[in-house]
């Protein structure tokens, strides 16, 4: 499906990838991985051939389609949510485009029997077969599915893009990318802005597609869901797994062993060979034989371990102040943004230590509530701290609060107090920034560069009530994990909003969702959360399974005889192997048509196939005999279900 040849790419002198090869096949599902600045990004955007390379080539055979998500995009205006989606259709809608226009001509025309009339007939004719075989009259069922998957509202369909946040448009390009289902997707943390319930949408949905993809996560839930193939670039070059994320940890860790011990056994041997080359060397008969060794010294790669920057950061938050027993208390507290009701009566109570999660959709009111806490939102009813409560609050746009033209040292001293002005250094130091770059500007630093940044700024003070907005967006794993740990040792209390389910897991006792304008308490960290709320939805479908169940059963103990039980027995082995046969009979007809939408999709073999007498006539047929298969399938099942 795509092959990369000896790829090289470098900028400033420096190696970014060197002589990398690797092919991407169909049904390959792979997770780029590295450390930041590892040219994750910049890979993907080779592959889709939006940056060239200085040398190689990335190869890709034509008909191949590619849909490419990435991180900044330019988002065009003018358009509702519905019409925005539906451009991904572009290639159906400029046939439907024809198809109104020969029917318009239709409409307008008397000469019924002129050749020119009949041409358009025949265009039309045409025109309506290439749309239905494409699938043209199921678009409006797929728009809707992916739009609610990602968390749309029939409501927002008819909005104007520009309604929305960049976040909300991010899923709508996201939304267009999956709606044109291309052979290959290359997606740069598409997760980031979805909540954890379209996460987990995506997941499922990236786990049916039949297609290659090809993405970039720090969300290791979401890689190990979605992927079977991570490719790790380290040192400019790439090593290849063929497993997801979690299990690739293990085998890197055997790998680095590996490394390790080879990294000895050279570093013995060229020792033992400068020893050889200093004993020959002054020797006249042995200085040829030295010479030789000193070549081929110099001809050794030296074998490299990758070190991990993120081992070097290293921090902790300061013990928080006493306070009082409560922490927090939000009593009846509503906000509205115009007419629209976000929250409507709140109550909530924060207890000293309580570790608490808000999860929930976007635009539910999380970061709201989280604002109206640090008094950053007008709102009505009470919200109250607690008794010498001192609140530290990492907003999600923490990075944007930076100024651009500050030097990383510039930013830290302008927010430090008296009590840590001395130890600036040291504590930039802990969140990697050292030597030179401190004096790196703002304007320059990487989005995780700029997190670290922030994360850094909020240690300067001891708190004693902690409120983090997404604080994992733009961080790495590593960096994920480090955040994660310090939070735990945290003997403050914490609000947390986050989607990033492996950050939460273990971190929080409660979880608020919010939903519909209210908020409701959950006991647990998230996985606790989520196997209640999939418990509870279960119970209902089991309950509603026994009822029919245990419904059926006395109907048969008051109502069947012996007699008829066993001639119901009959009728049902008779249906069951009727739905088999029907099953099988549809599953050959869908595996032919399947192969022949694959031949109709290459245009060489299109019109080959359409001009054969008698094809789409064929074609046709076979649909109709698969829906009344279909139609059949599903009367001899509901007959089932009421025997």
């Amino acid at each position: 499906m795509l092959a990369v040849n000896n790829l090289s790419l470098y900028f400033g002198g420096q190696d970014i990838f060197k002589d990398i090869s690797f092919m991407v096949n169909k049904g390959d599902k792979i997770g780029l991985t590295g450390k930041n600045g590892a040219g994750k990004s910049t890979l993907l955007k080779v592959l889709a051939k939006e940056q060239s390379p200085n040398h190689g080539s990335v190869t890709i055979p034509n008909g191949i389609i590619i849909g490419y998500l990435m991180q900044d995009l330019d988002f065009e205006d003018g358009r509702t949510v519905l019409e925005e989606a539906q451009t991904a259709f572009e290639y159906l809608n400029d046939i439907e485009r024809k198809m109104n226009h020969a029917n318009q001509q239709l409409t307008e025309r008397t000469d019924y029997e002129s050749k020119g009339y009949l041409d358009i007939i025949t265009e039309f004719n045409y025109l309506e077969e290439r749309f239905r075989m494409a699938g043209g009259h199921d678009t409006a069922a797929e728009i809707s599915q992916v739009l609610i998957g990602l968390g749309f509202t029939q409501y927002d369909f008819d909005r104007q893009t520009t309604e929305f946040s960049g976040g909300w448009r991010m899923r709508i390009e996201l939304a267009k990318i999956l709606l044109k289902k291309p052979d290959l997707l290359l997606l740069d943390e598409p997760t980031n802005h979805l909540d954890i319930e379209s996460i987990i949408w995506l997941e499922r949905w990236l786990g049916n597609y039949s297609g290659a993809i090809v993405l970039v996560s720090h969300d290791r839930l979401f890689l190990d869901a979605s992927t079977n193939r991570t490719i790790e670039i380290s040192f400019s070059r790439i090593n290849d797994y063929k497993a997801s994320y979690t299990k690739y940890l293990t085998l890197r860790k055997d790998r680095i062993e590996k490394q390790v011990q080879a990294k000895k056994n050279q570093e013995k041997f060229i020792e033992d060979t400068k020893v050889l080359i200093n004993k020959f060397r002054a020797k006249k008969n042995k200085a040829a034989f030295a010479q030789t060794l000193i070549k081929k010294l110099d001809k050794l790669e030296i074998i490299q371990i990758e070190q991990e920057d993120v081992a070097r950061m290293q921090f902790a938050f300061s013990p928080s102040p006493h306070s009082g027993k409560i922490s927090l208390t939000v009593m009846d507290a509503s906000k509205s943004y115009g007419n629209l009701e976000v929250l409507n009566k709140i109550n909530l109570e924060v207890i000293r230590g309580d570790k608490i999660a808000f999860v929930g959709k976007n635009g539910e009111g999380k970061s709201t509530l989280a604002k109206m806490i640090v008094n950053e939102l007008d709102y009505d009813g009470t919200v109250k701290l607690g008794h010498q409560v001192k609140v530290g609050y990492y907003a999600q746009n923490q990075v944007e609060f930076l100024d651009d033209n500050l030097t990383v040292l510039e930013t830290i001293e302008q927010a430090a107090n008296e009590d840590v002005s001395g130890r600036v250094r040291s504590i930039l130091g802990s969140f990697l920034f050292s030597n030179d770059e401190v004096k790196k500007k703002i304007k320059v630093l990487s989005g995780g560069e700029r997190a670290r940044l922030a994360l850094c700024k909020l240690l300067l003070e001891p708190y004693n009530l902690l409120i983090m907005d997404e604080p994992t967006n733009h961080l790495d794993i590593t960096s994920k994990e480090l955040l994660k740990k310090a939070l735990m040792k945290y003997d403050g209390s914490l609000i947390v909003v986050s989607h990033d389910r492996e950050f939460l897991q273990g971190l929080t006792q409660k979880v608020y969702e919010f939903k519909n304008q209210n908020i409701k308490e959950y006991i647990g960290d998230i996985d606790m959360f989520l196997s209640e709320k999939d418990l509870e939805s279960f119970k209902q479908l089991e309950s509603s399974q026994k009822e029919q169940k245990n419904t059926k059963q006395d109907k048969s103990a008051v109502q069947l005889s012996f007699i008829e039980q066993k001639n119901q027995k009959k009728r049902v082995k008779k249906l069951k192997n009727r739905i088999g046969k029907l099953e099988k009979q549809i599953e050959d007809l869908e595996r032919s048509q399947k192969e022949i939408d694959l031949q109709l999709s290459e245009p060489e073999k299109f019109k080959e196939l359409s001009r054969q007498e008698g094809f789409f006539e064929q074609y046709e047929k076979n649909q109709n005999i698969k829906k009344e298969l279909e139609s059949e399938w599903e009367q001899a099942i509901e007959a089932l279900e009421h025997l």
